[in-house]
């Protein structure tokens, strides 16, 4: 997107959502100056200054909230408009920005990332790896990758994998020091590894599935994470047991590293989504989830 004879509504929407104006440049592929040039054209155009500037921040004057209010809606259609040509075209090129969480990169996305950057060479992927959920649209990118039961409803959400199932590991050498749970009550007397929410800072309650009914079960232990990579590793050294996705540690359980805790308690979960927000999909989005879906699948 360039600026045109509309830069300025643009330049203003812009920075008006992203409360930046290096924010603003980035998503019009321009320079912040050219930015804030066109805003300060805008506002000697209608008399009136639509943004508070400091150092630090930017912000809407009331002036500027009641013209976001007329013209924004119509700003949209345009962008949109754009996305749609986007998507009758074959070339798939520039920037794609993914949020997805770190363990959803080392599971599913790692291996697939050579393949589809080879494919589409003119594409510059933006990976931002974080647990906590995110905004996409406030945040800036394209698309973002969470379990499907977290996903917003005004979002498109398109499954990933099908189901995940979480489950509960410990390493022999902890089972030879500790043993292992017996039964859901066991778990409170164990050295568990505790995961706390990035964006919340609540702590994750394990969920286990007793007579068919998933319960939520608190525990206690030396240790308290906020991403399920240094959970699984700290299992892995012995520090105790771990509540993770099972496809993550498949390997480790398999070769013995990593031992079943209560196996017949582990609960499924619908499967990782994309999600993003609108159906008139661009062409490079949507050669991104049919690329990871199809290796996702093999």
């Amino acid at each position: 997107m360039k600026l045109t004879q509309l830069d300025g509504l643009l330049a203003f929407a812009m920075v008006a959502r992203h409360r930046s104006f290096t924010a603003a440049a980035s998503v019009l592929e321009v320079t912040p100056p050219a930015v804030s040039q066109a805003v300060k054209q805008l506002e000697g155009r209608l008399g009136v200054r639509l943004l508070h500037r400091t150092t630090r921040s930017v912000g809407l004057t009331e002036a500027g909230e009641r013209y976001l209010a007329r013209v924004g809606p119509a700003v949209s259609e345009l962008l949109e408009a754009s996305q749609v040509l986007d998507s009758f075209r074959d070339g798939v090129s520039g920037r794609l920005k993914v949020n997805a969480p770190l363990v959803v990169h080392e599971m599913l996305l790692r291996p697939l990332l050579p393949g589809f950057l080879a494919a589409h060479p003119a594409v510059q992927l933006e990976l931002a790896l974080e647990d906590g959920f995110v905004d996409i649209v406030a945040s800036g990118f394209d698309l973002g990758i969470r379990l499907g039961a977290s996903v917003q409803r005004d979002m498109v959400a398109v499954p990933l994998t099908r189901s995940e199932r979480t489950c509960m590991v410990a390493s022999p050498a902890y089972a030879r020091q500790y043993g292992l749970p017996g039964k859901v009550d066991d778990l409170r007397d164990h050295r568990c590894i505790r995961y706390r929410f990035p964006g919340s800072g609540a702590i994750y309650r394990w969920e286990v599935k007793c007579r068919g009914q998933i319960v939520e079960v608190a525990v206690d232990g030396p240790l308290t994470v906020s991403d399920s990579l240094s959970m699984a590793q700290a299992a892995l050294d012995g520090i105790g047991i771990a509540y993770v996705f099972e496809r993550q540690v498949a390997p480790h359980l398999a070769a013995g590293r990593l031992l079943p805790v209560l196996p017949k308690l582990w609960p499924s979960h619908p499967g990782f989504h994309f999600y993003y927000p609108s159906r008139q999909t661009p062409a490079t989005v949507r050669a991104f989830v049919d690329h990871c879906k199809a290796g996702v699948e093999e």
